[in-house]
């Protein structure tokens, strides 16, 4: 193997050794722990270590890195103590993730890794997110994200490529060509010759390099991260290597055709640079072995507190808290609502979005909103009409058609301190977004400590005869994940206090904006800048005969049948929050009324009415004169002949679901 160690000194060598040889002998250790029982499962990556050394070691330090599960070089070449890695492998508290997370799937941003989620590829957004925040601050920074052959089938690669060549995100993408997905040949992943040549379809440099190569590897990153940061431009590089050990330990290698471990074997990235040591006399044979030894001994020390430590006594209220970040958000303060109160102004329901959107880029230099067609356009509803001309294009920012990229670029922002606002140009069109929000959105906070600093808003609902794509309530989708809040204005009032809220909220927080209310209501709003508490229902009709609990469009269909009914006293609760709901205000209106309509646009089966009548149940039984009732959406997909819509939606049950809980 030819090594090229231009302008790089003898102690340079040896320092790239020491970090090669290192991981490698921590592998082997492993492995060892594995067949003796102490560890539960490993992932290897002997023969690959060449890759995750010298691509950080060609990286600055506080250049985040978005390494795999492989890449254990990546750790310890960030000078990461091992016994606190050991300490996360097994699973104990005193890890980088409490014991929540398996293996290296954490971040440090001490360190500036951003651990993976098991889905491969969403890290790659997630690097865009980063560059573009150093883009924005004009730091002279690159950012290193790891990918496998098998995850450069998955749609976040294409989507995270396409995103960083269109904006010229400074980022450098890396594939570990090992051959094999689990155990699915290259052959069988992809059709064409070099991986890299998927470069060329997005704009961008590809480059295909000997990934057992350590000078080669660390050569071509430190060349390319130049070329980022000087062209502010992304890369390509595909590392040719191969996996000696088995995807993991369990599944074996019998998949694997024999010649090749004897052809890669003779492609050992430590033996090999070892020899070149040797060739250049750094090093005596005798040398080697003293260092090997010193690193044996090194290692079994710091696995003694691992291999000693108890195990984890469970706190629920710790575990509980740890969903959310513990900085709390307040409503204005006193004097605040005072000085609002003498100024306020007749707003739409759009109006009210808009304004609290202008206010909050006006407050925060670092807020970014980001989405299809936001900037000249204005938005499909034109909530951001003119926000490009006041704020500029680099914090209004058009997209490409790539909700999921979009989604994974906001949590690398706010790994660098950025607050973004995502819109959904439909809330429909999420679920192509759906594992960034509920995988890394939703668990960053309680895998390894890191908030994300997003809002997502969501137009939403029926009643606009646009059909089964376009008008879905899908608000129960994410109330059921632990680690998003869920906000559903009804009212413009609501609307800008909840968003500005939101946006202070250093959590993710998935804003619900019904699209019939866009134009349809008015209400006075306060001119000034305010927040609603999130988590706080409202009481916005007194009555003691009935209770219908609802959010959103509900809350119209409520009023209008008290309205209609004027001899019947029934109070109203706007739930207003979602996720956390206020359960303290559905017992008070549970408590004075005795009988309970839960109302919602959301289909029947699964919505949120069937938890809040459940609580209900569970909670304040003895409360009840009647059961608990649900009037919501048909079963079906929401139809676009306006007659099957009507009859579709929750409202046209309203009458004869009341009729019958009153005269229980």
């Amino acid at each position: 193997m030819y090594y090229d160690r231009t302008d790089i000194s003898d102690e340079q060598l040896i320092t790239l050794y020491h970090q090669l040889l290192y991981p490698r002998l921590i592998e082997e250790k492993m492995l060892l722990l594995l067949r003796q029982g102490r560890i539960s499962k490993w992932f290897s990556g002997i023969g690959q270590e060449a890759i995750s050394t010298g691509a950080t070691s060609a990286m600055q330090a506080d250049e985040w890195i978005l390494p795999l599960h492989r890449n254990i070089g990546v750790f310890t070449t960030r000078n990461m103590p091992l016994s606190n890695l050991f300490m996360q492998i097994q699973g104990h508290k005193e890890g980088y993730s409490k014991g929540r997370e398996r293996s290296f799937h954490f971040g440090s941003r001490e360190h500036h890794i951003c651990g993976m989620i098991s889905h491969l590829g969403p890290q790659l957004s997630i690097a865009d997110g980063i560059a573009l925040a150093h883009q924005l601050k004009r730091e002279n920074k690159s950012t290193l994200v790891f990918t496998g052959e098998g995850g450069t089938s998955e749609g976040e690669f294409h989507e995270a490529l396409n995103v960083a060549s269109v904006w010229g995100l400074p980022v450098i993408f890396l594939i570990e060509n090992n051959g094999y997905g689990l155990s699915t040949p290259a052959k069988e992943q992809y059709h064409c010759e070099k991986l890299s040549d998927r470069a060329k379809g997005y704009g961008m440099e590809g480059i295909t390099i000997d990934g057992n190569n350590l000078l080669e590897v660390y050569h071509t990153v430190q060349r390319l991260r130049e070329y980022t940061i000087r062209e502010q431009k992304p890369v390509l590089i595909e590392c040719m290597t191969f996996r000696m050990r088995g995807h993991e330990e369990a599944s074996g290698t019998k998949y694997i055709p024999k010649e090749l471990f004897e052809e890669w074997e003779k492609k050992d990235p430590v033996t090999n640079f070892e020899d070149f040591l040797l060739y250049l006399n750094l090093f005596s044979r005798e040398k080697l072995q003293e260092i090997h030894a010193s690193f044996k001994n090194k290692i079994d020390e710091e696995l003694k507190p691992g291999l000693q430590a108890p195990p984890i006594i469970p706190n629920t209220e710790e575990e509980l808290k740890d969903v959310f970040s513990a900085t709390p958000i307040s409503p204005a303060d006193t004097n605040q609502r005072s000085r609002i109160t003498n100024h306020r102004s007749e707003k739409r329901f759009i109006n009210a979005i808009s304004d609290g959107l202008k206010q909050a880029m006006q407050k925060h230099d670092h807020l970014i909103l980001m989405g299809q067609d936001i900037a000249e356009y204005g938005g499909a509803f034109k909530i951001t009409e003119g926000f490009a001309d006041e704020f500029g294009k680099a914090r209004v920012r058009n997209t490409p058609l790539c909700e999921s990229a979009i989604t994974g670029s906001s949590v690398g922002l706010s790994l660098e301190g950025f607050k973004s606002v995502v819109e959904m140009q439909f809330a429909d069109f999420v679920s192509c977004g759906f594992n960034q929000i509920i995988n890394n959105l939703a668990k960053l906070h309680y895998r390894w400590g890191q908030n994300a600093d997003v809002v997502i808003r969501m137009p939403t609902g029926a009643g606009v005869n646009a059909g089964p794509f376009h008008s879905q309530s899908n608000e129960a989708w994410f109330v059921h994940t632990p680690g998003i809040k869920i906000v559903y204005p009804s009212t413009p009032f609501d609307a800008k206090g909840l968003l500005l809220a939101a946006i202070e909220d250093p959590d993710p927080v998935m804003y619900f904006e019904h699209k019939a209310l866009y134009r349809s209501i008015s209400g006075e709003v306060p001119d000034d800048y305010y927040t609603i508490e999130i988590g706080k229902a409202k009481n916005i009709l007194d009555g003691e005969e009935i209770c219908i609990i609802t959010y959103g469009m509900g809350v119209h269909w409520a009023l209008a049948y008290a309205k209609a009914h004027p001899d019947v006293s029934i109070n109203i609760l706007d739930l207003r929050t979602l996720s956390p709901l206020d359960y303290e205000a559905i017992y008070q209106a549970v408590k004075m009324t005795g009988k309970v309509l839960v109302l919602h646009e959301d289909t029947l089966t699964g919505g949120i009415g069937g938890e809040i009548a459940a609580r209900i149940s569970e909670h304040c039984f003895e409360l009840l004169d009647a059961p608990v009732m649900r009037c919501a959406s048909l079963d079906t997909p929401v139809p676009f002949a306006k007659e099957l819509e009507e009859n579709f939606l929750a409202e046209s049950r309203l009458g004869d679901l009341m009729s019958k809980l009153l005269s229980y």
